[in-house]
């Protein structure tokens, strides 16, 4: 499953936040993939909005598997007093974002389609071609 959330930097300490993430622990990097937090990424944007993205199995079973491990506690502690809403630690005040789009999934589904459909060129108004050799040859030219 993918995974996005966000969250709030405290705008003036964004570059302290952005130092720390530039050599995370190895024990932390450690345990966030032995948890099974995949293609995990930070985005931060200027105003001190936090969105992360991760790739796991069970969201909920790959959080709970580091909120056991030490360095997880000492991490969060250490990112607390960084983040706007610091009533919770860093990791349980995260909104997660609703996917409503991925790319990847409606190329998937439309590939299972096996009636073709009828696009025109937007430009010149031509006829595209979409049974499925002519759209294979569409897709590797994309």
């Amino acid at each position: 499953m993918r995974v996005c959330f966000r969250s709030s930097v405290h705008p003036e300490l964004m570059a302290e936040y952005k130092q720390r993430h530039a050599a995370v622990w190895p024990e932390m990097l450690s345990a966030l993939k032995k948890a099974g937090w995949n293609n995990y990424s930070l985005f931060l944007a200027p105003d001190g909005q936090l969105i992360g993205y991760l790739e796991c199995e069970d969201y909920k079973a790959a959080q709970a598997r580091m909120a056991v491990t030490a360095v997880n506690g000492r991490w969060q502690a250490e990112m607390a007093t960084l983040f706007a809403n610091s009533d919770l630690p860093p990791d349980q005040g995260f909104e997660i974002v609703e996917e409503v789009f991925n790319l990847e999934d409606q190329l998937a589904a439309a590939d299972s389609v096996k009636e073709p459909y009828a696009v025109t060129d937007a430009v010149t108004g031509a006829h595209i071609n979409t049974d499925s050799a002519a759209h294979e040859y569409q897709k590797e030219q994309a």
